[in-house]
């Protein structure tokens, strides 16, 4: 599991090495370095650009759910969405993949 370094705690990576899990998160000062550290850079831009591209093109932060059911239902019809739409894009040759321009009509 990938944490933010927020997530640290003897008992808590216990708890998560008994259940054969292995927290890969940064380093917190005066910690020595952890595994994984060279992956955390590259890795948390592409979470920042995925974040970016669901804030804006999907309009997640006003999905419109009134339920933890209706949220979640909205937030994954959105990614089903661009998804298809990228798949699409690339099937038919468009220069930008991840674009959902095209069919906003």
């Amino acid at each position: 599991m990938i944490a933010d370094k927020h997530y640290c705690g003897r008992e808590f990576e216990h708890t998560l090495s008994d259940a054969g899990v292995v927290l890969l998160r940064q380093a917190r000062k005066g910690e020595a370095p952890r595994p994984g550290a060279r992956l955390f850079k590259p890795l948390r831009q592409t979470i920042e650009l995925i974040n970016q591209t669901f804030k804006g093109q999907l309009d997640l932060e006003r999905h419109g759910g009134r339920t933890p059911a209706g949220d979640i239902v909205r937030v994954l019809q959105r990614i089903l969405a661009l998804t298809a739409a990228i798949w699409h894009n690339d099937k038919t040759g468009q220069p930008v993949k991840r674009s959902l321009t095209a069919y906003d009509h």
